[in-house]
């Protein structure tokens, strides 16, 4: 490092004109073209820049057209289809609890495709909620109905533990 060079002036060897040289290319850049056939023509409500300085694709520039985003936002179906919300409750609760909440879990759905408007899968599991929900009904008449006939103590006896050094009943028709 010299000490006789003030790092305020450039160097002894400096040529200030090859500097503005780089700054100031030689020849201007290209003027615009006014919609080229691969430049797709602007919207109507935005006007065509003009002037030496308006942007433009240059030669062996490729284009890419942008299209505006669109948002796309469901409405709830108009009619409804019915879901079995209630129906599916009940068959749980008193009938066949297995089928009543497969039943409950199509009735969710139903309503879920009724409020993002999706009708073909809103039948699809209204359909199943109220197969389900009607086979679990048919369940549940079958053991009310062999529970009365048979009497409880013989669908339950296997169920019920009995004290130790009780034996069951038996009548001679059984």
């Amino acid at each position: 490092m010299d000490p006789r060079q003030s790092f305020k002036e450039p160097p002894e060897a400096w040529n200030s004109s090859e500097k503005s040289m780089m700054l100031q290319p030689s020849t201007p850049p290209p003027a615009y073209q006014h919609s080229p056939a691969e430049y797709p023509p602007s919207f109507p409500s935005q006007p065509v820049p003009q002037g030496p300085y308006a942007q433009g694709p240059y030669p062996g520039q490729s284009v890419v057209a942008m299209q505006p985003t669109v948002f796309v936002t469901a409405a709830p179906v108009a009619i409804p289809v019915p879901d079995y919300m209630a129906y599916s409750f009940f068959i749980m609760l008193c009938c066949c609890f297995p089928l009543g909440v497969a039943a409950l879990v199509f009735s969710c759905d139903t309503r879920d495709a009724n409020f993002s408007g999706q009708r073909e899968l809103a039948e699809k599991n209204s359909k199943m909620a109220r197969t389900l929900n009607h086979i679990g009904l048919g369940i549940g008449i079958v053991v009310i109905v062999v529970v009365i006939i048979t009497g409880p103590s013989a669908v339950f006896r296997c169920w019920i533990p009995l004290p130790p050094g009780r034996l069951p009943m038996l009548t001679p028709s059984q």
